[in-house]
């Protein structure tokens, strides 16, 4: 078989401690070895695929790379060239590696949800994709001003609501009339589904050249995946499920989970070593995925990064849940641990905190409400008829946001206020989220006595590339007003359930479209850039526009 791609290049991990290292994910057509090499000497590493379920993967790690210098990339599979193709049309890939003496600034773009469904004749029922607009700016200008570091947090695939494309596909390969119908089902049709997403030109050629840190969300799995026990016990009881959650598991571990993790950490991890150590990884995989299903508490998605002296607390809020009803938690109590100490440790040596959590901390008050109203109803607050009823509404209105496990709400105030506070607090501290399909900013605000010294605030951006039905939209803005406000309040009396520890306003947007926030953090100072994606006139190509700036530090807002 000749040396060929089938993936990637994605530049991952870049080490901002040192400064000399990276790491590069590809799948590639067959077995062999990968090679990143750096033209000139200035960096390289190789590594031999490993093999899931007749597909063939690598990560790379780069070492021996220049510290503050932008380093050109190409890739050979057993000494065959085969990144960058010949008809690329963009500029080369490369790695920018961090000085770390002199790493004063770094740029966090951001965002959620990106649905790859190629437009049909050229017209995209969802307007253009935010991140092939992005990548079409930084091919334009490849010496101006690009991310850091690129935080996708969440649904970067859709396994539950395909393109027209890929149902064509799947229709070709089983009877679609059979559960789970016209959703994947398998390993080999979520390849599909990355396939379709990454191996868009622009968004490839950005993901080479820009590191990212990723986390699931439902969609990557199902929608309102692990919203309740019921919900669980209903998906197990059907012939599908099984298989369709192991494969998401596997799947996400291969192409995304193993990327943010640094080579020391992938080193010590027992399962990487087990799939990569073997002819064949499928088995200890799908050993390790039927695991972290039946016991979520042995496994961490969660993980930590470190960008200079900004840092990122990336929170599993989906897989890591506690769903018994008299112990519903959005986090169990290891999880939990472990996420206090990774916000609190070395608290002097960070001057922003980034909490990356797929689902928004601070929703639109009645938002909230309705989910604590929601989530007290189905303990049995209002006797079994209302709990009965309640289930049915969760589901519906997808009510499993952090309002819907209020005790996990609470505690995660706390923490934000305990590692804002005292004179070794961060300047900044951002809970970064997606999931709602719109923007905004949220500001809390605590009792006089309990004010964290940090400025703290609740940045939501989604989608890159969806859509959000106009009767929601409404729905949305009626939930931040003063009337949806004492609806929410009624809702809490109802509930028999207190007022949560911290008020909180929207002090930006909602803003809808599809979009991408960047945070530019340097020093103590912080700001934040709105872009939407837009059609250029003429109707060739898209950028993004900003429709809101501003800065995050006390005394630098407006």
């Amino acid at each position: 078989m000749a040396a060929e791609l089938r993936l990637g290049p994605l530049l991952r991990y870049v080490d901002f401690d040192r400064g000399d290292r990276a790491t590069v994910w590809v799948e590639t057509q067959g077995p062999g070895t990968v090679e990143v090499r750096c033209p000139g000497g200035t960096g390289g590493g190789s590594a031999p695929t490993f093999q899931v379920a007749g597909h063939h993967y690598a990560l790379v790690t780069v070492t021996g790379l220049t510290p503050g210098a932008t380093t050109a990339y190409e890739v050979d599979v057993d000494g065959e060239q085969v990144w960058p193709p010949a008809d690329s049309g963009f500029p080369p890939s490369t790695i920018s590696a961090p000085d770390p003496a002199a790493c004063d600034t770094v740029r966090v773009t951001f965002g959620s949800c990106r649905w790859a469904a190629p437009p049909a004749g050229g017209e995209d029922p969802v307007g253009p994709d935010a991140l092939d607009s992005l990548a079409r700016r930084i091919a334009a200008d490849p010496e101006g001003e690009r991310p850091d570091v690129l935080l996708l947090l969440g649904d970067q695939v859709y396994a539950d609501e395909v393109s027209e494309a890929t149902r064509d596909w799947l229709a070709a390969r089983r009877d679609l009339s059979e559960p789970p119908g016209e959703q994947v089902a398998d390993y080999e049709e979520y390849t599909h589904l990355y396939d379709e997403s990454w191996r868009d030109p622009g968004v490839r050629w950005l993901l080479s050249t820009v590191p990212s840190c990723m986390i699931f969300d439902d969609h990557d799995v199902i929608d309102d995946w692990n919203t309740s026990a019921a919900w669980v016990a209903d998906m197990r009881r059907t012939d599908w499920w099984n298989e369709r959650i192991l494969s998401g598991l596997m799947s996400y571990w291969v192409h995304q989970h193993i990327g943010n993790l640094s080579p020391e950490e992938l080193a010590a991890d027992p399962v990487y070593a087990k799939v990569t150590g073997v002819e064949d990884g499928t088995e200890p995989l799908r050993a390790f995925a039927v695991e972290a299903d039946a016991d979520p508490s042995r496994t961490r998605w969660s993980y930590r990064r470190d960008f200079g002296r900004t840092r990122l607390v990336m929170i599993d809020s989906r897989a890591a849940r506690v769903l018994k009803e008299s112990e519903r938690a959005m986090l169990d109590d290891e999880e939990a641990r472990w996420v206090w100490e990774q916000m609190t440790d070395r608290r002097s040596e960070v001057d922003h905190l980034l909490v990356g959590t797929s689902l928004p901390w601070l929703l639109p008050p009645l938002v909230h409400d309705a989910e604590i109203w929601n989530a007290a109803l189905c303990r049995g607050e209002r006797g079994p008829r209302w709990a009965g009823f309640s289930e049915k509404i969760r589901r519906t209105a997808d009510m499993e946001h952090w309002g819907a496990f209020p005790e996990s709400f609470e505690k995660l105030a706390r923490l934000v206020a305990d590692a804002g506070s005292g004179p070794d607090a961060p300047a900044t501290i951002c809970v970064l989220s997606g999931d709602v399909h719109h923007a905004y900013v949220a500001e809390p605000r605590w009792p006089a006595d309990a004010t964290p010294d940090a400025a703290v605030l609740q940045l939501t951006c989604s989608p890159v590339h969806n859509g959000v039905p106009r009767s929601m939209r409404m729905a949305f803005r009626f939930g931040w007003s003063a009337a949806g406000r004492v609806l929410g309040k009624g809702l809490l009396r109802h509930a028999r359930a207190g007022l949560p520890p911290v008020h909180w306003k929207r002090t930006g947007g909602p803003w809808f479209g599809n979009q991408l926030m960047t945070l530019a953090l340097r020093g103590r100072s912080a700001r934040l850039r709105l872009e939407q994606a837009e059609v250029r006139s003429g109707g060739t190509g898209s950028d993004l526009r900003t429709v809101h700036e501003r800065g995050l530090t006390r005394g630098g807002r407006g």
